[in-house]
């Protein structure tokens, strides 16, 4: 149903950036069935602020496959599936470029776990994920690495599927879910 997806990169725009690492989470509506993640050699250098922030060196993705090499991989992770992010479309933008750049299109159902967070739970004053899974008490032991954001962006998003069934249940009959 769902494929959580997070990326590190070596920038913020997609038009000059590259992807230098990724995490493909699959779930099924209700928990995670499978998790895909990798470095990525962004064929570029990764600039000193964005190493500090994600920890990822020139050297950790000297030898990591490039995104050519993964991207059948990615197509067949997502195929049939909804692509989720937090933020989703800063991620879906990066990947979109780096199949542009092979001559190929990426398009998928998209789902952003910010606006639905902001739909289904409103209040907060911060819809950032490490805020959110601070107040929802999820765990997240690699915070800017790939894995582990969209790791707990699989958890946010098992909660936000809870919380709108339970709301289903109090709705007008018709009107089942806030998800699209």
């Amino acid at each position: 149903m769902f494929a959580v997806v997070d990326i590190e990169t070596t920038g913020n725009f997609y038009k000059n950036g590259k992807i230098t690492e990724i995490a493909v989470v699959l779930h099924n509506g209700t928990e995670v069935t499978g998790v895909f993640d990798t470095l990525l050699n962004p064929e570029m250098d990764i600039p000193y602020p964005i190493t500090r922030l994600t920890g990822i060196t020139n050297a950790m993705v000297e030898n990591a496959p490039k995104f050519y090499m993964v991207a059948a991989k990615i197509v067949e992770l997502t195929a049939g599936r909804t692509f989720v992010a937090h933020n989703v479309n800063f991620d879906y933008k990066f990947i979109q470029e780096e199949y542009a750049r092979l001559g190929y299109e990426f398009h998928r159902k998209k789902l952003c776990t910010v606006q639905l967070s902001r739909k289904i739970m409103p209040g907060y004053s911060s819809y950032s994920l490490g805020n959110l899974c601070s107040a929802l008490g999820i765990m997240n032991e690699a915070r800017h690495r790939a894995a582990g954001d969209a790791l707990a962006t699989a958890k946010l998003l098992s909660i936000l599927l809870e919380k709108d069934r339970l709301a289903g249940m109090a709705r007008k009959p018709g009107k089942t879910s806030r998800l699209f």
